[in-house]
C-alpha cells in the first residue's frame, strides 16, 4: 500500500515532534534525534521563581549565544518557592499540596520552557528542590512529599510537558537520600514522570545530589529511569572530582556520568570566602577539562550570582558580588564554549579517558593532566602549563599533528608533527597558575580542522 505525500508529512512531522534523548549505543554520551548532544549547562535554579518574562528571555538568548545548550532550573525552587510568589505573584501549588498545581504558575513555566527552546537552549527542569523532602542544615521546606504524592506530582509533570523536546529531567535538588524512605520517595517522582511520558516514551531522567563518593550512583545505579549519573563537588579547590567520575564510569550497568554542580565562579571557595577567597574564571575551567578528559559526557558551568539571579530586589545568599546581568559576561561563561567547541571538533561519541597515553600520572589537581582519546585523535590538559611526556601508538597514524589549545581563548599555536612510536616531550608555551593548556595531537593523514 503507497503512502500519499500528505501521509509521509504526517509521519515526518510527527517524528520530528516525538523525537527524545537518548543514550548513546555504547552508553556513555547522550544524543538528541540520534545525533550528539553536548550536554553544556548553566545553573539557573531560580529560573522560574524569580525572572519575569522579559528577564528570561534575556537570561536564555544571551546563554545560547554563548553556546550553552542546557539550564538547569527548579519548579518548586529553593528560596521559600512554596511560599514566596514569583514575579507575576504566583504560587505553584494550592496548600502546598503536590497533587494541586496552580495552572497561572505553571503557564510561566511553560512560556520559559518555549522561549527555551526557542534559543535551541533545553532545560534540565528540577519537579522540586531536596528541601521539599527534608530541610536538613537548610533550606525552608516545608517537607511536603510522601511516596504517594511524590508519584502523583511526577506523572502530572510528565503529562503536561511529554510533548516538550527541549527537557532533560533532574531529581535530587542538592539532597543526599538519608534512608529508605527517601530513596523510595525520588524513586516515585521518577516513576510517576515516566509514567506520565506515556508509553514507548522513555524520558531522559538523572539524580542532582548533594557532594559524595558516588554521585547519583550511590543510591539509583541500577534502576532503570536513572539515564545517566550526576556529581556536584562542593565548591572547594582542587577536588579530585575526575577520581569519582573514572570510578563511576568503569561501574555497571555502564551509563553516562558528569559533573552537574562544579566549583561557581565568584563563589566563596568551601563558602569561606575571608579565609579562602573567591572562585575565579581559572577554577570554572579546571573542573570542566579535568571532568570532562576523565570521561564525563558534558559539564555544567554556574556562577554564584546567576544561580541565585542576585538583584536588589532579592534575598542575597553566601554574599554574592554583582548583580546577575553583570554577572553574565564573566570570563569564565565566556570561556565554555571553547570546552564544546574543541569537544566537538573530533569524533565525539568514540572518546575514552586514558592516563596511559602520558608518563605524569602522580600530580594533584592544581598540576593535573589528564588525557583522553578517540582512535586517530587525543586530547591532554594540563592544569598548570606542566611539560608532560606522550607515549606513542596509542592513536592511529604514523605521524601525528600536535597543536596546542588555549582554554582562555580558543586559539591555536601553529601544528609540528611528531612521531607516533617511542615517547615524545611536550612543553606548553607558558606555565604556571592559571595557565593552563590543551594539546591537541592527531592521526596527520585524517586532516581534521582544527576547532
Amino acid at each position: 500500500m503507497k503512502r500519499s505525500g500528505l501521509s509521509l508529512l504526517c509521519l515526518l512531522l510527527c517524528l520530528v515532534t516525538t523525537a527524545q534523548f537518548t543514550v548513546s549505543d555504547n552508553k556513555r554520551f547522550l544524543l538528541r534525534n540520534n545525533a550528539p548532544f553536548f550536554y553544556l549547562g548553566d545553573t539557573g535554579w531560580e529560573l522560574f521563581h524569580r525572572l519575569n518574562r522579559e528577564q528570561a528571555d534575556y537570561y536564555l538568548k544571551r546563554r545560547s549565544e554563548q553556546g550553552f545548550t542546557v539550564v538547569q532550573a527548579v519548579v518548586l525552587a529553593e528560596f521559600d518557592g512554596l511560599h514566596t510568589p514569583n514575579a507575576y505573584g504566583d504560587l505553584p501549588l494550592e496548600n502546598d499540596d503536590p497533587t494541586k498545581p496552580n495552572e497561572a504558575y505553571f503557564r510561566h513555566v511553560d512560556y520559559i520552557i518555549d522561549k527555551a527552546n526557542e534559543y535551541n537552549i533545553v532545560i534540565g527542569l528540577l519537579p522540586t528542590w531536596g528541601d521539599k523532602i527534608f530541610k536538613s542544615t537548610w533550606g525552608k521546606g516545608p517537607e511536603i512529599f510522601t511516596t504517594e504524592n511524590a508519584k502523583q506530582y511526577g506523572e502530572w509533570l510528565g503529562k503536561r510537558y511529554k510533548d516538550k523536546t527541549n527537557i532533560i529531567w533532574i531529581t535530587g535538588g542538592d539532597r543526599n537520600p538519608r534512608n529508605e524512605n527517601d530513596v523510595a520517595i525520588w524513586n516515585s517522582m521518577a516513576e510517576g514522570i515516566t509514567a506520565g511520558c506515556g508509553p514507548g516514551k522513555k524520558p531522559l531522567i538523572t539524580f542532582h545530589p548533594q557532594p559524595n563518593q558516588h554521585g547519583s550512583a550511590e543510591w539509583f545505579m541500577k534502576e532503570d529511569w536513572l539515564s545517566f549519573n550526576m556529581f556536584q563537588n562542593g565548591h572547594c579547590r582542587n577536588a579530585p572530582v575526575y577520581d569519582k567520575i573514572q570510578f563511576v564510569y568503569n561501574m555497571t550497568p555502564v551509563k553516562p556520568v558528569m559533573d552537574g554542580e562544579p566549583l561557581y565562579e565568584d563563589h566563596p571557595v568551601c563558602f569561606n570566602a575571608k579565609e579562602l577567597g573567591t572562585s575565579n574564571a581559572y577554577d570554572t575551567r579546571l573542573y570542566a577539562y579535568l571532568d570532562m578528559f576523565a570521561g564525563a559526557h558534558g559539564h555544567t558551568y554556574g556562577c554564584h550570582d546567576i544561580w541565585q539571579f542576585y538583584s536588589p530586589y532579592r534575598e542575597a545568599v553566601n554574599g554574592p558580588h554583582i548583580y546577575w546581568q553583570e554577572a553574565m559576561e564573566l570570563p569564565g561563561a565566556q570561556q565554555m564554549q571553547h570546552l564544546k567547541k574543541l569537544m566537538l571538533s573530533k569524533p565525539f561519541l568514540e572518546r575514552v579517558p586514558d592516563q596511559s597515553l602520558i608518563v605524569e600520572n602522580a600530580y594533584g589537581p592544581a598540576d593535573r593532566i589528564q588525557a583522553t582519546r578517540g582512535r586517530d585523535y587525543a586530547f591532554i590538559y594540563t592544569a598548570a602549563g606542566r611539560p608532560f611526556t606522550i607515549n606513542g601508538g596509542k592513536i592511529s597514524g604514523d605521524k601525528l599533528k600536535a597543536t596546542w589549545y588555549n582554554p582562555r581563548n580558543g586559539k591555536t599555536t601553529p601544528a609540528r608533527e611528531i612521531k607516533n612510536k617511542g615517547q615524545e616531550k611536550c612543553t606548553p608555551p607558558s606555565s604556571g597558575y592559571g595557565q593552563d593548556w590543551v594539546l591537541i595531537v592527531d592521526d596527520a593523514a585524517k586532516q581534521y580542522k582544527l576547532p
